[in-house]
């Protein structure tokens, strides 16, 4: 009691009791904080349940009402009823759990949304196949909004994971350091109370009994944690103190980086990175960027325990209380050197392809192209990465990727896959241009990619329309010619049958194999009565490809029951290499042409004139009206050649030629008509204004000089006596090839004559236009002869040519001065009175 009544002794107690007091006060507050870090602790778990369970409802509800949709049965309604009361229930219990978090309340209203949505498009699913059927389901699924919705409610519940996940931590690290203030305390109050042992120890027992509930909280939460972050086995999720130290490890660091918690807790995270990386002072910098912003995401290079390399995405966040003191960092990292290779193989292969390639995940995203896709549409690779196909291929290739409800990707897939398809492309300017895919797929860990090969086939497509547009007008100028034309390949099959053709041999004529011909057309010698050999009919013979000059022959046959005389000429088709590829073959009917022949022979012998003029006639009508046909053959021939089995841009040329012979023969006709009625040596000529000669040309060629805007000037020209439509033609042919040879500017044709002593006219046609170079001056006047590509300038090289054997015929000839680039003078002259 005296020891007690001791001043010393109460001033020891009283500090002791003071101690005690203090201890107590800062354990019992440990111990509140404690218990409300675990409180937390619990509620995040809780939390993230909830979310799950309703994450878990939804999918349930969409299972439920496609399930109803495909089957109709009643036992998927029941299903869907129950998983909408559980996702409702569960919806509330989220809303209650995070009233406390305002990031969390944000978010809350989009599930509320979202879940609606969800519901009430299972309904419509549900109402639309009890009312309507399957299809329209099934429809209404593959156009709705369901995966979008879907998509968006997983991309919420992500969202408020990774929030509680980060409470989560932050409450974590709270705990310990509560914990560290607890065990600082009761050393302090353990030191105190061995001094006053008998004083405080009633009170240290207390406080190690609460310290024991607090500890055994604490670790509860922990095992917790650790079991939660060691379910994720794809990421390495562990905490690094202030100094980058590891603070704790998961399975799935483990599995990734190699090391055992307890090899490398307490070791600086640098040892992850590459030497040259911690040499630039790396690590401690993406320390400081995330410390800085809160954040900080990178993708590079990390090194495993066993010294091999893999590229990693990794995460890193700075941890802060909740009075913002930094007191750490999470990270989070994966292992994506999968990936990078399969890219790195991919975008090797793809910019060595000579086409554009462009590669696309099933649900119609564009992952990977290469250059020539950037040069053909008009984008950079980082404008088209991760943007829909249909942005540059608008209309059907998207709708053979995405899979719907009735049927996967493969199966979308299967009709197109192998087989080239000619769609349209769209630039990023807007326009649009043919194309042709070909799809090849790829199953990878992101799902089936497939890879488009994109062929731009604008000059195929202009290729193809030239070609039938040549096909065209071959035909009509085929059609156009008054003698029959026949073309076959080596096996007989006809290429071309011309009207004219169908009338002298008769219409079944095109079906008939040349080797059957003597069986059922009968083929005679001109005397109409003596049979061809089978073995030497001159139109098989021709269609074989074989030469046959202008050989008269009589068909009869069912179809042609009077029969026809003909006057047949053909010979080989040829292709480039040389080879054989069948005949062709030009024929004219000339029954009437004989029998007028014969009427004048007979006429002739009637009156008994045998003067030398009515004797040249005969033999002129005889003879030379044998020269069109063999012009036609022989052009026909040369057409046969020069195709050499399939048409180009001469084509047009060659056949314009035979029609030319054909025409020119009518002509001779009326020549010698208009000879016999004139009673001269040679063709009647006139005196004609070659100024109205030109006149006609010039209208003739209006539209062109409108089209172009031609400006033609001339002086005053002659009266010469010559054939005007002749004339009118030279000049048609100069000015026309004068404006068509134009340059970059507006075509000026000047026309003009000067008389160059004693009877001759010299006229000029001078232009502005490309120039000719002097050593092709004399080829120009030479038959099919051109400068320049059917594509540059249209023509058949033939006009020149007209001109010069014109003006030769006339009395006259042509020439031309010229410089390139510096325009051209043609001359010609014609004598003044004629010929």
């Amino acid at each position: 009691m005296k020891s007690l009544l001791n001043p010393r002794v109460q001033l020891g107690l009283g500090a002791a009791i003071l101690a005690s007091l203090v201890v107590g006060a800062i354990s019992y507050r440990s111990m509140v904080a404690s218990t409300e870090s675990d409180r937390w602790v619990r509620h995040t778990h809780e939390v993230l349940e909830k979310l799950q369970n309703l994450l878990a409802e939804m999918q349930s509800i969409e299972s439920s009402y496609r399930g109803f949709a495909l089957t109709g049965e009643e036992s998927y309604l029941e299903s869907y009823r129950a998983s909408k009361l559980s996702a409702e229930h569960g919806e509330a219990s989220v809303r209650n759990l995070t009233a406390d978090n305002p990031k969390q309340e944000i978010l809350v209203p989009t599930l509320e949304r979202l879940t609606a949505q969800r519901i009430q498009f299972g309904q419509r699913v549900i109402s639309l196949r009890r009312s309507t059927g399957l299809a329209a389901a099934a429809d209404a699924i593959r156009r709705g909004p369901g995966e979008r919705v879907m998509d968006e409610f997983q991309g919420v519940v992500r969202q408020m994971q990774d929030e509680e996940l980060r409470l989560l931590t932050l409450r974590d690290a709270e705990a310990k350091r509560r914990l560290g203030q607890t065990k600082t305390a009761l050393i302090l109050g353990t030191v105190l109370g061995l001094v006053i042992a008998m004083a405080a120890g009633w009170s240290v027992q207390r406080d190690n009994s609460r310290r024991e509930v607090a500890e055994e909280a604490l670790r509860d939460s922990e095992e917790k944690y650790r079991l939660l972050l060691d379910g994720v086995q794809d990421y390495a999720i562990f905490m690094l103190d202030q100094e980058g130290r590891v603070a704790s490890w998961n399975a799935g660091a483990e599995r990734i980086k190699g090391y055992k918690a307890d090899e490398i807790i307490g070791q600086n995270f640098s040892r992850f990175y590459l030497q040259e990386d911690i040499d630039q002072g790396k690590p401690k910098a993406e320390l400081q960027l995330a410390a800085a912003i809160g954040r900080s995401e990178v993708e590079h290079w990390r090194v495993r325990k066993d010294g091999s390399r893999f590229w990693a995405n990794v995460v890193i966040t700075a941890v802060r209380n909740s009075s913002g003191i930094l007191l750490g960092f999470s990270e989070i990292s994966r292992d994506i050197s999968e990936r990078k290779e399969t890219e790195a193989k991919y975008r090797g292969l793809l910019e060595a392809a000579p086409d554009a390639m462009v590669v696309v995940h099933q649900d119609g995203e564009i992952v990977l192209l290469n250059l020539q896709a950037e040069k053909q549409f008009g984008y950079r690779r980082d404008e088209l990465v991760g943007q829909m196909v249909k942005n540059i291929i608008p209309e059907g290739f998207a709708e053979r990727l995405i899979a719907d409800g009735t049927r996967t990707a493969a199966q979308a897939l299967a009709q197109q896959i192998g087989t080239g398809i000619e769609l349209y492309g769209r630039r990023k300017d807007g326009s649009e241009f043919p194309i042709e895919i070909m799809l090849s797929p790829l199953e990878s860990t992101e799902g089936i990619l497939v890879t488009a090969a994109i062929r731009d086939i604008t000059d195929k497509k202009l290729a193809q329309e030239e070609t039938q547009q040549q096909q065209h007008l071959l035909q009509l100028i085929i059609e156009s010619i008054a003698d029959g034309v026949v073309v076959a390949d080596c096996s007989g099959k006809f290429l071309l049958f011309n009207s004219a053709a169908k009338r002298c041999l008769g219409i079944g004529a095109t079906n008939t194999d040349p080797d059957q011909w003597s069986e059922r057309y009968g083929t005679y010698l001109p005397d109409t009565v003596t049979p061809y050999p089978s073995d030497d009919l001159p139109l098989v013979r021709a269609l074989r490809g074989e030469n046959v000059d202008s050989t008269e022959v009589f068909i009869r046959n069912a179809e042609v029951p009077d029969g026809r005389l003909l006057d047949i000429t053909g010979g080989p088709l040829r292709d480039e290499g040389g080879a054989l590829r069948g005949g062709v073959v030009v024929f004219r009917d000339i029954t009437e042409r004989k029998k007028s022949e014969e009427h004048l022979v007979k006429t002739v012998g009637e009156l008994k004139r045998s003067n030398d003029e009515l004797q040249q006639f005969a033999y002129v009508a005889s003879h030379d009206l044998q020269e069109p046909l063999r012009m036609v053959a022989s052009y026909t021939q040369l057409l046969a050649k020069r195709y050499k089995g399939r048409l180009d841009s001469d084509a047009d040329e060659f056949i314009a030629y035979a029609v030319d012979g054909s025409t020119r023969m009518q002509g001779l006709v009326q020549d010698l008509l208009a000879y016999s009625r004139a009673g001269t040596n040679g063709k009647a000529l006139h005196e004609i204004s070659s100024e109205k000669a030109l006149n006609e040309a010039l209208t003739n060629l209006r539209a062109t000089m409108e089209e172009s805007g031609a400006i033609v000037t001339h002086d005053s020209l002659p009266t010469i006596t010559t054939d005007d439509r002749q004339l009118a033609q030279v000049f048609q042919n100069l000015v026309g090839n004068a404006i068509k040879y134009r340059g970059a500017e507006i075509p000026h044709v000047h026309i003009s004559a000067k008389k160059n002593g004693g009877n001759e006219w010299i006229f000029s046609v001078r232009d502005n236009g490309l120039g000719i170079d002097p050593q092709y001056f004399e080829r120009i006047f030479i038959l099919f002869q051109r400068l320049h590509g059917p594509r540059e300038f249209k023509g058949t090289g033939i006009g020149l040519a007209i001109c010069k054997k014109m003006l030769e015929r006339l009395g006259g000839r042509i020439w031309v001065d010229s410089q390139p680039k510096k325009g051209s003078t043609f001359y010609f002259s014609l004598p003044e009175s004629g010929k």
